[in-house]
C-alpha cells in the first residue's frame, strides 16, 4: 500500500517534481474553469433595455475615469437588505456588459453610483461637481469646477466607437458614422433627437451644464451620471416574474 506520507515528503523534498506536479494541477484546473467558456455564446445573461452608451455619455465616462472617480465611488450594489434599501435594486452582470473597463469595485468613500441616474437634477450634480460642500456638507470630494469651463473635445468619438465594435459593443455602422453629430444632438438637445432615441433606446438630450453657449466635460459627465441604472425597468421585470 502507498504511504501518502513519506510519498508527500519525496515530493516535498524534490523540487523540480514539486514545480511539475504543481504545473500539472494548475493545468488541469484552468481547463476546467476556462474551457467551457469556449462552448457558449455568453456568460452573461442578457437584460431588456441594457444598450451601449450614447458618444455623449461614453465621453463622460471617459472623463469619469480620467479623474479617478472610481477610486471613490463603485458602481456594484451587493444583494444584501442594507445595500439593495440606500442605493436600489441589486447589480447586474449584463448593466456591464459593454462596459470596458467595468466600473465594479469594492471602494466606497463616497456612495455607490449604479443607480444615480435620474435620483438628481442636472442643476444638482452641476452644483455638487463644482462644489461639492454646497449641496453635501459633510463631502470630503475634491471639486471639479473645471469641467465647466473646459470644451468638450469629442473629435475621435468614432474612432472610439470602431474600437469598441470590435470588443464587442454592438455599434452599428450608422452610430459610427454619426458619433460626433451626436454628440452635439444630445448635448444640445437640438438636431434629429428622434434618430438618436431610435438608436439608443431612452437617451436624454438636453443641455445638461446650463450652459448653451458651448459643450463642455461637464455635459458629458452629467450626461453619463444621468444614464446610470436608468436602463433596465426593474418594476417592469418584477411584475413579468410575478406573472410567470
Amino acid at each position: 500500500m502507498f504511504n501518502f506520507v513519506q510519498g508527500h515528503k519525496k515530493i516535498e523534498r524534490n523540487v523540480t517534481l514539486l514545480a511539475a506536479l504543481a504545473l500539472v494541477t494548475v493545468a488541469i484546473g484552468g481547463i476546467v474553469e476556462i474551457a467551457p467558456l469556449f462552448w457558449i455564446q455568453s456568460t452573461v445573461e442578457k437584460v431588456d433595455g441594457v444598450r451601449p452608451y450614447t458618444p455623449l455619455e461614453l465621453a463622460g465616462r471617459n472623463i469619469y475615469i480620467r479623474e479617478g472617480c472610481y477610486g471613490c465611488h463603485s458602481q456594484m450594489i451587493r444583494p444584501f437588505r442594507d445595500e439593495t434599501e440606500r442605493y436600489g435594486h441589486y447589480s447586474l452582470a449584463a448593466e456591464s456588459m459593454y462596459d470596458h473597463p467595468f466600473q465594479w469595485g469594492s471602494e466606497r468613500t463616497g456612495p455607490d453610483l449604479a443607480r444615480v441616474g435620474n435620483r438628481y437634477s442636472d442643476e444638482w450634480h452641476v452644483q455638487h461637481l463644482k462644489d461639492p460642500r454646497a449641496v453635501v456638507p459633510e463631502s470630503i470630494m475634491p471639486p471639479y469646477a473645471f469641467l465647466a469651463e473646459r470644451a468638450l473635445k469629442a473629435e475621435d468619438m468614432a474612432a472610439h466607437l470602431k474600437a469598441l465594435r470590435a470588443e464587442g459593443v454592438p455599434y452599428t455602422a450608422d452610430d459610427i458614422a454619426k458619433a460626433v453629430q451626436d454628440v452635439r444632438t444630445q448635448g444640445y438637445g437640438d438636431g434629429d433627437t428622434a434618430d438618436l432615441a431610435r438608436r439608443y433606446p431612452g437617451a436624454q438630450s438636453r443641455d445638461f451644464d446650463g450652459n448653451r453657449d458651448r459643450l463642455t466635460e461637464m455635459d458629458a459627465v452629467v450626461a453619463y451620471l444621468q444614464s446610470l441604472g436608468t436602463q433596465v425597468d426593474f418594476a417592469k421585470a418584477a411584475a413579468r416574474e410575478k406573472a410567470e
